[in-house]
């Protein structure tokens, strides 16, 4: 044998080996076996924001986002209080996330191309549809946001709002003074303060942050919508089956909207004879399993929190303290853009 005969086949029994260790090495747990193992999910959300995410003096936590990571826990564990929330600050909420701090990030957070691409992330999905406003001092006397020109702006760092401010008074050939805090919390009160005339948010949050002031009446919300803002739950890009898990449970809140199914009739969903109702509620189709769920997974999402309706006016709409119109978050079929795909 040639010493180049000989080397050639050294070199191929040892990729053999080494190929026989890395096959009899355990698979790499993912995500929702993680999650199982554990009894809890971790879900990452704000560290307060009337309607997303409040705690109580009792340590209850409650609001929109809170209430989809509840419809996980009980997509998966058929109860939703299996979850321990972390509160994460603005700055702080992406890199908990990858660093695997938290398995689910639902904290009112903007779906971009940066942030996924760049970070690594996979957003579930919108489940808000957002706009960024201006909240200012009634005094002002101001109708509209062309009317701020050379005001002073208190917005959080490291946020969309802010790159978005900046693009909308350059854009109109306007110029302002940004003030610029590391939390929502230091610039509303900045703003309670007199540090600045005017507050930037996304929309929603700016109905919750007025709620706040002393005087809520002191400051109107200006109807100028600048951005868009489509808001939603977010997961790592390295686990696939687990960011099908958080989407889907996302869109089957949306689709037992479509077929009248809720928290108060789901006791009575397995009479129906509706096909697409039944593969709702498991009883056809075997999509569970494709998720690595039980077939009845949705049906156990919409007892847990309701159905898309019940979570918005609940913690948003009509039944809360901020009384937001759905407008864009109402369903395709009733004039809003609220779609999901079907489970079939």
């Amino acid at each position: 044998m040639s010493n180049a005969n000989a080397h050639i086949r050294f070199a191929l029994a040892g990729i053999i080996s080494l190929l026989c260790c890395i096959m009899a090495l355990p698979a790499i747990a993912g995500t929702l076996e993680t999650v199982r193992q554990r009894g809890t999910l971790k879900c990452g959300v704000s560290e307060g924001l009337f309607g997303f995410s409040e705690r109580n003096a009792q340590g209850d936590w409650s609001g929109f986002d809170v209430d989809f990571c509840r419809a996980i826990a009980g997509a998966i564990f058929d109860d939703r209080s299996k979850v321990d929330f972390v509160p994460l600050s603005a700055s702080d909420r992406f890199d908990a996330l990858r660093a695997g701090r938290v398995d689910l990030l639902s904290r009112n957070s903007t779906w971009t191309l940066e942030r996924e691409a760049g970070l690594g992330l996979a957003f579930a999905g919108i489940t808000y549809h957002d706009g960024q406003s201006f909240m200012v001092k009634r005094e002002l006397n101001v109708t509209s946001a062309l009317d701020l020109d050379r005001a002073k702006v208190c917005v959080e760092n490291g946020t969309t709002s802010q790159l978005n401010l900046a693009d909308f008074f350059r854009a109109n050939s306007m110029s302002f003074e940004e003030r610029a805090f590391p939390s929502a919390a230091e610039a509303l009160d900045a703003f309670q303060a007199g540090q600045c005339n005017v507050l930037t948010r996304d929309q929603s949050a700016l109905y919750a942050e007025r709620l706040k002031l002393t005087r809520p009446n002191d400051a109107i919300i200006l109807p100028d919508v600048i951005s868009k803002e489509p808001l939603g739950p977010a997961t790592r890009a390295d686990d696939f089956a687990w960011f099908n898990v958080v989407r889907w449970v996302n869109f089957a809140l949306v689709n037992a909207e479509e077929l009248g199914l809720s928290s108060r009739n789901a006791g009575e969903a397995s009479t129906s004879t509706k096909a697409d109702v039944r593969r709702f509620i498991g009883l056809e189709g075997g999509f569970g399993a494709m998720l690595g769920l039980q077939d009845t997974w949705a049906l156990r999402a919409v007892r847990a929190v309701g159905n898309y309706a019940e979570i918005y006016e609940r913690n948003l709409g009509v039944e809360s303290r901020l009384g937001i119109p759905r407008g864009l978050n109402q369903l395709w079929s009733m004039g809003g853009v609220l779609y999901a795909p079907p489970m079939r």
